[in-house]
C-alpha cells in the first residue's frame, strides 16, 4: 500500500494542477493546441516521457485487485498506451491536437477528468484510512 500511496501522491496533485491549469488558461488553449498540432516532434518527445512514466508505474504497481489501487494501475497503463501512440503516430496525434484547437469543446469538460481523478488520488494518497 505504501507504493500505491506514493504514486498516488505524485499523480494526484499533478492531475489536479493540470485540471486547474486548463481552466485558468482556457482562453489560450485553442492556440496552444494549434501550436502543438504543428509540432509532431514535440508530440514524439512527450510520448517518450509519458511512456517512461507509465512503465515506471506499471513496473512497480501492476495491481488489478483490492479497490482503489486499481486506479493507479489503470492510469499507468493509460500512460504506456498514450506514450506509445504518440511515438508511433506523432502526425496522427498532431492532427488530433490541431482539431482540438479548432473545435468548440468546452474547456470545462476537458478539465473535468484530471480534476476528478486527481482529486480522488490526492485524497486517497493523503488520507489516514
Amino acid at each position: 500500500m505504501a507504493t500505491t500511496r506514493m504514486i498516488a501522491s505524485l499523480m494526484g496533485p499533478t492531475l489536479l494542477a493540470i485540471g486547474v491549469s486548463l481552466l485558468v488558461n482556457a482562453r489560450h488553449l485553442p492556440e496552444m493546441a494549434r501550436q502543438i498540432g504543428n509540432d509532431p516532434g514535440l508530440i514524439f518527445v512527450s510520448g517518450v516521457l509519458l511512456l517512461v512514466a507509465g512503465l515506471a508505474i506499471v513496473r512497480v504497481h501492476n495491481i488489478w485487485s483490492g479497490g482503489w489501487p486499481v486506479v493507479v494501475t489503470v492510469m499507468g497503463w493509460l500512460a504506456v498506451v498514450g506514450g506509445v501512440l504518440r511515438m508511433v503516430l506523432p502526425f496522427w496525434a498532431a492532427g488530433i491536437a490541431a482539431g482540438l484547437g479548432e473545435s468548440g469543446m468546452p474547456i470545462v469538460l476537458g478539465a473535468l477528468g484530471p480534476l476528478l481523478v486527481g482529486g480522488f488520488l490526492t485524497y486517497k494518497a493523503f488520507s489516514r484510512d
